[in-house]
C-alpha cells in the first residue's frame, strides 16, 4: 500500500540507465538554473528603496538608477568569473570544488557551508516572497503568508522529488512567461509614459533624521540590492546536470541568465523610478507598478502577480537542482552523513531534496513569511562563497599555466578583489541587521563537518584490515543451519559478524552482496573468495538502487525453499558508536531491514554489534 502510494506521488523508479535523459539542455536548463538570479527583479529594486526612502524621501529616485546600474557591473563581472570556472570543474560543485582543492580544506568548508546556508535562504526567501506577491493582489490572505510560502515549498519539493526532468517541465515553461510578461510591463508602461498617460502622484515623504553619511547610506543600499546576484552561482554548481556537452551549455545558459536579468531588472527599476514607486508592507512595487501601468484589478495586473508567485518558486527550484548536488559531493568527501550520496528512485538526490524542505520551512515559520527579514541574511553568505571561489580560481590557473592562463588569472584575480570588497560592504552595512546569523551558521556549519569527517575517519580506520589478517580472524568449524550474511565491504564488522555465523554451527553460509556495478560486485567477490571459506558467494546488480527491496526478495525466495518447518537466519553487522550525536550516521540501512524482517514467519534476524 506504502509503495503504491509512493509510486502515485512521486513516480515509479527509474533506472540507472536512464540518468543521461533526466538531464538538462540548454531549453531547460535556463529557466532551472537561471531563474533565481532572474526572480530578483521582484524584490532586489524595491529593497533598495526601502533603504533610501526612509532616509532620502523623493531624492532617493537620484540615486536608484546608478546603484542597480553598479549591481549589474558586478553581474557582469561575476559572469565573465564563472565561466572560467565552469570550463575548469565540469564536474561542479563550484565554490566548494575550487575552494576544497586550491585552498585547503578549511576554505572549502567554509565555501560549502556558505552555499548551504545560502540554498536554503533561496528557497525561504523565495517563497515568502511569492507569498507577498499572492497577498498583494489578496490582501485578506496576509495573515497566511507563512502558509502560504510553505505551500509554494511542498509543491516544489514533490515536483523535484518526482525527478529532475519532470520538474524542468513542470516550473520551465513559465519562466519565459514571465519574461514576456515583464518585457510587456516594461514596454508598455515606457510608452505609457512617453505619451504622457501617467503622471506620478505628488507625494509626501516623512524622513527620518539621517544618522548616517550619505554614502555610507548608497552602500547599504546597494548591500540590500546585491540580493539581485544570488543566483549566479548555481549554474556552476549544476555542471553535471546538463546534458552533453555539458561546459558549453552550461556557459549559454549562463550568459542568458546574465542577459535575462540586466534587461528585466534594469527596466522594471527604470519603471519604478520614473512611476516614483514605494514600497509598503501591504503590496509590493512590483504590484504597484503593475497597477500603475495596467491598472489594479485589471487581467494584466493578475498575470504580473501569479507569473510573479511563479517566478520566485522557480528561483527556489534552483536551490533544489544546486543543493542535493552540492550536498552529494560533499557527503562522497565524508563531511556530511553518507546517505545523501544516495540517488533516490527517481534517480534524484532525494535525501538532500528533504534536507532542503525541512530547514527552509523552518526558516519560513521562524520569521512568520516576511522576506524582509530573511534578506540580511541572505548576501553574505553568497558573497563568501563569491570570494572564495575567485580566489581559488586564481590559485588554480597559477598552479596549472594552460594556456592563457595570466589573462584568466587576472580576470578571476578582478573578480576576487570586486566581491572581497563587497563583502566586507555587506558584513559591516548588514551585520547587526543579520550577517552576524549566517557567519555564526557557517562556522557552526564547518565545526560540525569535520566532527563528521573525523568520525568517518575513525570508524574506516577500525573497521580497516589488513589482507595479510583475513584468513587469521576466520574460524573455520561449521556444524548445521543456514545463515545469509548480507554484505556491503570486507572490514572488520563483517569479519566479526561471519565469525559470529561459522561459531554457531551453520553448515550453509552464504554472504550476499547487493549493487548497481558488476565490476565493483566481482572485486568484492575476489576478496572472499582470498579468505578460503566454505561459503557461497552471490550478488545481485540493480539498477534502481533498491537494495532493500531486492534483498528483502532474495530472503523471502531463501525462506520458501527451506519449508515452513525450517527458519532461515540472518545476520546483520551494526556499528556501536558512543556519543549520541554521531548515532544518526549509522546502522540506518540495518535497522529498516529489520523492521520489515519482523514480518516473515520463518525468518530470524540477529545483529552483531561491532564497537567504534
Amino acid at each position: 500500500m506504502i509503495k503504491k502510494l509512493k509510486h502515485l506521488l512521486i513516480g515509479t523508479p527509474l533506472a540507472d540507465s536512464e540518468l543521461g535523459n533526466e538531464k538538462f539542455n540548454i531549453f531547460w536548463g535556463i529557466p532551472v538554473f537561471a531563474s533565481d538570479a532572474i526572480s530578483s527583479v521582484s524584490y532586489a529594486g524595491e529593497e533598495i528603496l526601502l533603504v533610501l526612502i526612509p532616509v532620502l524621501g523623493m531624492l532617493s529616485y537620484r540615486f536608484f538608477l546608478p546603484i542597480v546600474a553598479a549591481i549589474i557591473g558586478l553581474l557582469v563581472i561575476l559572469i565573465f568569473c564563472y565561466r572560467q570556472t565552469i570550463a575548469a570543474y565540469p564536474q561542479g560543485g563550484g565554490a566548494y570544488i575550487v575552494a576544497h582543492e586550491n585552498l585547503g580544506q578549511t576554505p572549502g568548508l567554509v565555501a560549502g557551508g556558505a552555499l548551504i546556508i545560502g540554498y536554503v535562504l533561496t528557497v525561504a526567501v523565495s517563497a515568502c516572497a511569492g507569498a507577498a506577491a499572492i497577498t498583494s493582489a489578496f490582501p485578506q490572505l496576509l495573515k497566511y503568508k507563512a502558509l502560504l510560502a510553505f505551500a509554494i515549498i511542498s509543491l516544489l519539493t514533490w515536483g523535484n522529488l518526482r525527478g529532475l526532468r519532470e520538474s524542468s517541465v513542470m516550473f520551465g515553461v513559465p519562466t519565459y512567461i514571465f519574461i514576456l510578461t515583464m518585457i510587456t510591463l516594461i514596454v508598455t508602461g515606457l510608452i505609457k509614459y512617453a505619451l504622457g498617460l501617467y503622471t506620478p502622484e505628488q507625494q509626501v515623504v516623512a524622513v527620518q533624521q539621517a544618522e548616517d553619511t550619505l554614502m555610507f547610506v548608497m552602500l547599504r543600499a546597494f548591500a540590500s540590492g546585491c540580493t539581485a546576484l544570488t543566483g549566479v552561482e548555481a549554474v556552476s554548481n549544476g555542471v553535471p546536470n546538463f546534458k552533453e556537452p555539458t561546459v558549453k551549455n552550461a556557459k549559454t545558459v549562463l550568459y542568458a541568465m546574465a542577459g535575462f536579468v540586466a534587461l528585466v531588472f534594469f527596466g522594471v527599476s527604470a519603471l519604478i523610478n520614473l512611476y516614483q514607486i514605494q514600497p509598503n508592507s501591504e503590496a509590493t512595487a512590483v504590484s504597484q507598478l503593475a497597477g500603475a501601468v495596467f491598472g489594479r484589478g485589471s487581467a494584466m495586473f493578475f498575470v504580473v502577480q501569479i507569473m510573479t508567485v511563479i517566478i520566485l518558486a522557480l528561483a527556489a527550484n534552483t536551490a533544489y537542482a544546486g543543493m542535493p548536488l552540492l550536498t552529494a559531493l560533499m557527503a562522497k568527501d565524508g563531511f556530511l552523513p553518507r546517505r545523501l550520496v544516495t540517488r533516490g528512485a527517481r534517480l534524484n538526490f532525494s535525501n538532500g531534496i528533504l534536507f532542503l524542505f525541512a530547514s527552509s520551512s523552518i526558516l519560513v515559520f521562524a520569521f512568520n513569511g516576511d522576506q524582509h527579514l530573511l534578506l540580511p541574511l541572505y548576501a553574505s553568505g553568497v558573497f563568501i562563497s563569491f570570494l572564495l571561489n575567485q580566489y581559488g580560481m586564481v590559485v588554480h590557473w597559477i598552479r596549472e599555466k594552460g594556456n592563457g592562463w595570466k589573462i584568466k588569472a587576472i580576470i578571476n584575480g578582478f573578480g576576487t578583489v570586486v566581491t572581497g570588497i563587497t563583502l566586507v560592504v555587506i558584513v559591516i552595512v548588514k551585520f547587526l541587521s543579520g550577517a552576524w546569523v549566517t557567519l555564526i551558521c557557517i562556522i557552526a556549519l564547518v565545526y560540525m563537518m569535520r566532527k563528521i569527517r573525523k568520525h568517518y575517519v575513525t570508524v574506516a580506520e577500525d573497521l580497516r584490515i589488513e589482507s595479510t589478517q583475513k584468513a587469521k580472524e576466520v574460524i573455520r568449524n561449521v556444524a548445521s543451519g543456514k545463515v545469509i550474511l548480507p554484505i556491503q565491504s570486507l572490514n572488520r564488522s563483517f569479519l566479526k559478524t561471519l565469525n559470529c555465523a561459522l561459531g554457531c554451527g551453520f553448515t550453509e553460509v552464504e554472504i550476499y552482496h547487493i549493487s548497481d556495478n558488476k565490476e565493483r560486485a566481482e572485486a568484492l567477490k575476489a576478496s572472499i573468495g582470498e579468505l578460503g571459506l566454505n561459503a557461497v558467494f552471490h550478488y545481485d546488480i540493480t539498477p534502481y538502487r533498491n537494495m532493500n527491496e531486492v534483498l528483502l526478495k532474495h530472503v523471502e525466495e531463501e525462506a520458501d525453499k527451506l519449508g515452513p518447518n525450517r527458519s532461515l537466519v540472518i545476520m546483520m553487522g551494526m556499528l556501536v558508536v558512543t556519543k549520541q550525536l554521531e548515532k544518526p550516521l549509522h546502522n540506518q540501512t540495518t535497522q529498516r531491514l529489520m523492521k520489515e524482517l519482523e514480518t516473515y514467519q520463518n525468518v530470524s534476524v540477529f545483529t552483531v554489534p561491532y564497537l567504534i
